[in-house]
């Protein structure tokens, strides 16, 4: 049975290219980056010229980035700078954030340490900005504002400048996860009225178990974790050297290709809606999906059934990979807290299909003929 993978958005598979890139670093060059000989000082040019080569691509300084394990952790060193080292005492956020958000802004809620509020969210899933700036506004304390610049799940995408200049205006600090736009849009940071950015290796055919941290030159905040120094004394423990390196060519990869793969994907994910429409009936769409929203993400609601109530665990069964909502809640379906705060339709079973520039026609033919049986 040949598989078909699509639910990129959750991982991705590595390229081969990012892969050849690391190997000398698992192999040849396998020093410690923080000692002075030879083999230290190999791992450590190999770091600060990945860093070099983020910050290029992303248009930020090099001493902006530091690579960290992955998004979850970029977003909670975020938020907990902003409480501990900017004196922000209230979060605005939305309902519809990740995880590695909502759960750690409601830890630091819940310890008293800050109070926090969810923005509007208007019918499409966009974020409702006039609300962003009616909250900012009653507010006499710093804030806080994390929005994410795209949704992992229905795929909305952030007017991320507007969102800053708004920040910008009440003096409040502004992180966006951006976990699913670097490596898929061109970003430019230094035209971003942002302070804090995020992003993981395995979203755009890199590495699992890295990512970086974006801090903006303008803002000062204390190392997170202690011990000796790494990361310019903001993350201490020994790097992640053949990570890194991977981070930093799967995105050289991505903007060499960026115009060209959107391209196609988008037509998959056109496609895909097409064919939906076409052969089965009821199906509705969630968020944005023909206006501002990511390329790869497809949030798909199908009309409740007996069977397609169970309808991941039989594509599952027929070796089709998608996703109910975000992967990201270690296996566990409690069904989508993204849905749930759009439209909590108990009549609808909702699923999202993420493409890669590894997809085919094919497959989404493949796919729609099978719902269409399921259904």
């Amino acid at each position: 049975m040949t598989r078909i993978y699509f639910d990129n958005a959750a991982t991705t598979a590595l390229d081969k290219e990012v892969l050849d890139a690391m190997i000398p670093y698992m192999t040849t060059y396998f020093g410690n980056p923080s000692s002075i000989y030879s083999y230290g000082r190999e791992s450590r040019l190999a770091i600060e010229n990945a860093r070099k080569t983020v910050a290029k691509i992303l248009n930020a300084n090099p001493g902006e980035i530091f690579f960290t394990s992955g998004g979850t952790e970029s977003d909670n060193m975020a938020i907990a700078s902003a409480i501990h080292d900017l004196g922000c005492r209230h979060i605005i956020t939305s309902p519809i954030e990740h995880h590695a958000v909502l759960h750690a802004v409601e830890h630091f809620d819940h310890d008293d340490v800050v109070t926090s509020s969810f923005v509007k969210i208007l019918p499409d899933g966009h974020i409702d900005l006039e609300d962003l700036e009616i909250q900012l506004a009653s507010h006499s304390e710093r804030c806080l504002v994390s929005l994410m610049h795209a949704n992992n799940e229905i795929g909305n995408l952030l007017d991320i400048y507007a969102a800053g200049e708004i920040c910008k205006k009440y003096n409040a600090i502004f992180h966006s996860d951006t976990v699913q736009t670097v490596g898929h849009y061109k970003i430019d940071l230094r035209s971003k009225p942002v302070h804090f950015a995020t992003g993981a290796g395995h979203k755009f055919h890199g590495p699992k178990g890295v990512g970086i941290l974006y801090v903006n030159d303008n803002i000062k905040i204390k190392p997170m974790i202690h011990g000796g120094g790494q990361e310019r004394n903001m993350r201490a423990g020994t790097e992640n050297v053949y990570g890194i390196v991977g981070f930093a060519k799967a995105l050289e990869v991505a903007d060499a290709n960026m115009e060209k793969e959107a391209e196609v994907i988008q037509s998959l994910k056109s496609y895909m809606i097409e064919q939906l429409q076409q052969h089965i009936k009821g199906v509705q769409f969630n968020g944005d999906y023909k206006g501002r929203s990511l390329y790869t993400v497809l949030n798909v609601s199908f009309p409740k059934t007996e069977k397609s109530e169970m309808i991941l665990f039989n594509l599952d069964m027929q070796g089709i990979c998608v996703s109910g909502g975000s992967a990201c809640s270690s296996g566990a379906d409690v069904g989508s807290h993204v849905i749930r705060a759009l439209n909590n339709n108990p009549n609808l079973v909702p699923v999202r299909f993420s493409f890669c520039k590894y997809n085919t026609k094919e497959e989404v033919d493949k796919v729609v003929g099978l719902l269409k049986e399921m259904i």
